[in-house]
């Protein structure tokens, strides 16, 4: 994936980016030759465009990315896997632009159009008008700079056009299957370990993963089979398949977290008018215990749609309702890898970007204090711009650009994520479904 970020605080024009990188997800060596045998690899090394990574910083130093090889025993028959790089394909705009509304040719006034809105309608125009030129001159100018290094190409021409065919049986059931687990006779607590550590075994009996937090505790990537299904776990990571009513094993981890990537599952007409997605209330996001689960002066990041319902809903009752001081509003913004906008930026019904809060747990000052020595502080404004993948809902990792914002080695946590990170807990009732081994291409088997 390119990810091009950028610095700007409010009332200052937009700072030029500080790092950009381009990756398909990351690599993962695994093997069954020889226990632990497996390695992993999230800077995936040069073997196409693809897979080709670069960081550049103004700072001091290159911004460190999510990992770094891990080597394990040398007597290993490793087989090296790297996310599908045709889900990153998006060499043209779902809906083009109009010419004069191309990012190349300057920021246009926006057009006035004669309609009828209703208010979100115009809550939504409002706020679009107060984001837009710092949305198109910032996205503009860390394009330039990606074509530049030649992460992005303008000769789309010279691009892959593969359809994206993902094998039907991928869906394998995990939000059903996390369902029928409400119907499993109740484990008794006290007699029930918290958390199921993986080792060489790689079945996992379905009751098992559902009422207890998996964990893969090595410096080696593992594979589990569930359902028949194959699932690729990263090193230092672990996960609880559940839906939120199940949520009891995280909170028996006994784990706190410096860090809180939340993407709920927001409630709208496309998603009520559709089976396939299942929501969440305002009221029962509210119920989430993050409380519970932040560490003192905890960073929680969460991601809203461009409805301003929601925008509102997250800064004025669900921070103050966790005790989360909202701190900034970062912009992702998606392009094709040709440099243009996703969808027009002033489409009334879907925008190119979508919007992270950023806010902070209130908690005692001089711990604030200790805490961010060392890290910059949370910029106001942030943009993210990136060639999305192609699959639903599948976000950008925050991993390295959070990086200069938190210590090191913190303890991060996603909830209702759809794919696990190296050294982060991911809860969520389709936790696993990104990490299937068919989203993955065998890259070389070596010994």
């Amino acid at each position: 994936m390119a990810a091009l970020t950028g610095d700007g605080a409010a009332g200052e024009e937009f700072a030029p980016g500080s790092a950009y990188d381009y990756q398909c997800g990351y690599e993962i060596c695994d093997s069954f030759a020889y226990p632990g045998g497996v390695t992993l690899d999230t800077s995936v090394t040069s073997t196409g465009d693809c897979h080709a990574t670069s960081t550049s910083s103004s700072r001091d130093g290159p911004i460190p990315g999510p990992g770094d090889v891990i080597e394990t025993e040398s007597r290993t028959a490793k087989m090296r896997y790297v996310f599908r790089e045709e889900f990153f394909d998006v060499s043209k705009p779902h809906i083009a632009a109009a010419p004069e509304e191309q990012l190349w040719q300057g920021c246009p006034e926006k057009r006035k159009r004669k309609s009828v809105f209703n208010q979100g309608e115009l809550d939504a125009l409002e706020y679009h008008s107060k984001v837009r030129n710092f949305i198109w001159e910032g996205t503009l100018h860390l394009v330039q700079e990606g074509l530049k290094s030649g992460f992005l190409h303008r000769n789309t021409a010279e691009l892959s056009c593969r359809k994206n065919v993902v094998p039907g049986h991928i869906g394998c059931g995990l939000a059903e299957l996390c369902e029928m687990a409400k119907q499993f006779t109740a484990v008794n607590e006290s007699d029930h370990q918290a958390v199921h550590v993986l080792d060489d075994e790689t079945s996992i009996p379905e009751q098992d993963l559902l009422s207890c937090v998996t964990e893969n505790s090595s410096n080696s990537a593992k594979i589990v089979v569930l359902m028949g299904q194959k699932y690729l776990v990263p090193p230092k990571s672990s996960f609880l398949l559940s839906d939120i009513s199940c949520l009891q094993p995280l909170l028996s981890y006994k784990k706190k977290y410096d860090v809180i990537v939340i993407d709920p599952p927001w409630e709208n007409k496309s998603v009520k008018r559709s089976n396939r997605y299942s929501h969440l209330s305002s009221w029962q996001i509210k119920q989430i215990p993050v409380p519970a689960l932040a560490a003192p002066n905890c960073l929680v990041v969460t991601w809203v749609t461009n409805r301003q319902k929601h925008l509102r809903f997250v800064k004025d009752e669900l921070y103050p309702y966790w005790s989360v001081k909202t701190l900034a509003e970062w912009h992702w913004v998606k392009i094709t890898r040709a440099g243009e906008f996703v969808l027009p930026l002033d489409s009334l019904h879907k925008k190119p970007y979508e919007v992270l809060v950023l806010g902070r747990v209130q908690g005692d000052v001089k711990e604030t204090l200790r805490k961010s020595e060392d890290v910059l502080p949370i910029p106001e404004h942030k943009l993210i711009v990136s060639v999305p993948c192609s699959l639903h809902s599948h976000k950008p990792p925050l991993t390295g650009v959070l990086a200069d914002f938190i210590k090191p080695d913190v303890e991060c946590l996603e909830l209702f994520a759809r794919n696990l990170q190296p050294g982060w807990t991911s809860w969520g009732n389709e936790v696993l479904k990104f990490q299937h081994i068919d989203y993955f291409t065998l890259l070389q088997n070596e010994t």
